[in-house]
């Protein structure tokens, strides 16, 4: 595909290097050769990053070829097949260059803009082809952000929004879609309300460190005030000009901000803003202070995407991807409403509104009248068509199921509800017999994920609840449940794989229960399940220690029923498995191992009477039986 990319800065030279790497040929533009002639140093300096991190496996001269500069617009795009623009956020000069791309493009060409906020409609005024213009937001850093906003104007045509999709994720991003053309979108948008309340709580002449150092303390990245510094006041106090013209003037309450750009600073691209960034990231030193409390935060972001909702500007789904990804949270706001108190949330917005004289800050209709669950649950039949978290396959009888949250596949409530929903969907499979459990990448799991603001102990005990009720599904489904270890087996990971009736790994396994060491207790079920694999004096071991061990101790240990090469060879295990072994002894006998170990062994003995008596009845015992005699391998049928 041949790709354009119209502006050659920090966003227009990433997005290019993004298009070079996935195999397009890209044509950079801009004004003046010394601007390209950077660019393309820019460049080559982050592919020899990837290349060092062993992120892309072509050398970095080799991406460098396919992409060519050109100072000449009109030569340059009369062949494309997708044109992105990524200019400054000026109007003026964004409609100049669509006005000239509708005049020198082919008919077909895909005309996309970078924009971060301007409507697609206000960009495309001058186009006479409407239907093909489209928004495709990057974020910043384009080669490591994962998102990208795909905005359909009023008039793109739902075939360029689709065509786009699926180019976006064959460059390896996660797109989502916006179905109207509304100022922000949906990360910005939510981003804007969040930057005119942190701005408002500092006029108030608040000491921001303090606020950053507590932020921090929640195990958040950054502050508020710090990550304004390293985005750009400049972007911040832009984005709220432009959302004062087309939404409200409240968001030109800002002052302080539009000040201190003003006054040069920009922070971390200028070397100062809130802070020094001239010697890298800042140090902060100073003490904890919940000056801003961030149930407040929260409630403004719900009440921002109900706002989305209302509108039909995204689904559900689309605009929790889109803030977790764009704004690198473990969360969104969706997650955060689904378990919200919305009474709470309501009064949180009706005195912030009030405190600070800000209209927009007053709860939505959804929220006033406690209809926005329903909003949330417009989308359930559609999001349980495919996972977000697991990637689900199957060989033969076997159904393989993978945690898909590369590198570390951390396990958060989403797929812990996912994968409680796919024991629902397989419990009565009669066509899997096997269900072998891995991660995606290099490694099992690194363990739990908090994927929801935890406020109180009560959520933190329900979140605990339904780990160790999931997880002990696993122990109860009909089938031989497999965990197939490789890399990190820690914490939560851990638990998961106890859980199943088997574990086998790969020798570079590591398994270990770091919780004590945080303040923590192992609390998905592992103070109660490891004793009873490994027994009390190791269990007791590994969790009072917070000490790691290799696939090789596991193994002696009892924990590791055995250690294969690969994957290939932990899938060939788990289909022996599922074709030589009766899917209805498997099921009584795991149960009874199970359950057994609970109760007096006299009740145990009568339980597994009553299992052999039923299992006297099955077809699968004469089949058994038969291909036995016959020197063959059995052909069971679960009957």
């Amino acid at each position: 595909m041949k790709v354009v990319v119209i502006g050659s800065g920090e966003m227009g030279h990433g997005i290019a290097e993004v298009m070079a790497i996935y195999k397009n040929e890209v044509t950079l533009v801009d004004i003046k050769d010394e601007i390209l002639d950077k660019a393309i140093s820019k460049i080559r300096e982050s592919l020899d990053r990837l290349k060092k991190r062993g992120s892309i496996e072509e050398e970095p001269e080799d991406i460098l070829k396919r992409i060519t500069k050109s100072i000449n617009l009109e030569e340059a795009v009369k062949d494309a097949d997708l044109v992105i623009e990524a200019v400054p956020e000026i109007v003026d000069l964004k409609q100049n260059i669509f006005k000239r791309l509708d005049q020198f493009t082919k008919p077909d060409a895909i005309l996309a803009t970078n924009t971060s906020n301007i409507r697609i409609s206000e960009i495309s005024k001058f186009v006479n082809k409407k239907d093909r213009v489209v928004g495709m937001h990057f974020f910043n850093p384009p080669v490591l952000m994962q998102l990208v906003e795909i905005i359909k104007g009023p008039d793109t045509s739902p075939e360029v929004v689709q065509k786009l999709y699926e180019i976006t994720k064959q460059i390896g991003k996660t797109p989502v879609i916006v179905n109207k053309d509304t100022p922000g979108f949906i990360v910005n948008r939510i981003n804007a309300a969040e930057s005119l309340f942190i701005c408002l709580v500092l006029q108030k002449g608040i000491n921001y460190e303090e606020v950053d150092a507590y932020f921090r303390s929640l195990g958040l990245p950054m502050g508020p005030y710090e990550l304004m510094d390293y985005v750009g006041l400049d972007i911040v106090a832009h984005s709220l000009e432009y959302f004062a013209k087309e939404i409200s003037p409240e968001y030109g309450k800002c002052t302080k901000i539009k000040e201190m750009v003003n006054n040069g600073l920009l922070g971390r691209k200028s070397g100062r803003g809130f802070y020094d960034w001239t010697k890298g990231r800042p140090q902060i030193n100073a003490k904890q202070n919940p000056i801003i409390d961030v149930n407040d935060l929260l409630a403004i972001d719900i009440n921002e995407a109900s706002k989305l909702l209302e509108d039909n500007v995204a689904t559900p789904n689309d605009i929790e991807t889109a803030v977790k990804l764009g704004m690198n949270r473990p969360f969104g706001p969706i997650t955060v409403a689904k378990s919200a108190d919305l009474n709470d949330v309501k009064s949180r917005l009706e005195r912030i509104s009030s405190e600070y004289g800000i209209t927009i800050f007053q709860p939505t209709d959804s929220i006033k009248t406690g209809k926005l669950k329903e909003l949330l649950e417009g989308e359930k039949k559609e999001e349980k068509k495919e996972f977000e978290t697991l990637n689900v396959s199957k060989e033969g009888k076997v159904a393989i199921v993978k945690l898909n949250r590369p590198k570390l596949n951390l396990i958060n409530y989403t797929l812990l509800d996912e994968l409680d929903r796919l024991l629902t969907e397989l419990w009565n499979d009669r066509s899997i017999n096997v269900i072998l459990i891995t991660g995606e990448g290099q490694n099992f799991s690194g363990g739990a994920e908090l994927s929801a603001p935890i406020t109180d102990q009560v959520q933190f005990l329900e979140l605990v609840r339904k780990g160790e009720r999931t997880f002990k599904r696993l122990t109860e489904i009909p089938k031989i449940v497999i965990a197939f270890v490789k890399g990190y087996a820690l914490g939560g990971g851990f638990e998961l794989s106890s859980y199943c009736d088997l574990r086998i790994a790969t020798e570079n396994a590591v398994f270990g229960f770091p919780e004590t060491g945080l303040g923590l207790v192992p609390a998905w079920g592992g103070t109660q399940r490891l004793p009873k694999l490994i027994g009390i004096s190791r269990a007791m071991y590994l969790i009072l220690t917070a000490q790691r061990i290799s696939a090789k101790e596991a193994l002696e240990y009892g924990l590791v029923n055995k250690i294969v090469k690969d994957e290939n060879e932990a899938l060939e295990f788990a289909k022996d498995l599922s074709e030589r072994i009766a899917p209805i002894s498997a099921m009584l006998a795991k149960r009874l191992i199970n359950r057994g170990s609970e109760v007096p062994i006299d009740v145990g003995l009568e339980m597994e009477s009553i299992a052999g008596g039923l299992l006297f009845t099955t077809e699968d015992l004469k089949e058994g039986i038969v291909a036995f005699f016959s020197k063959r391998k059995p052909e069971f049928k679960g009957k």
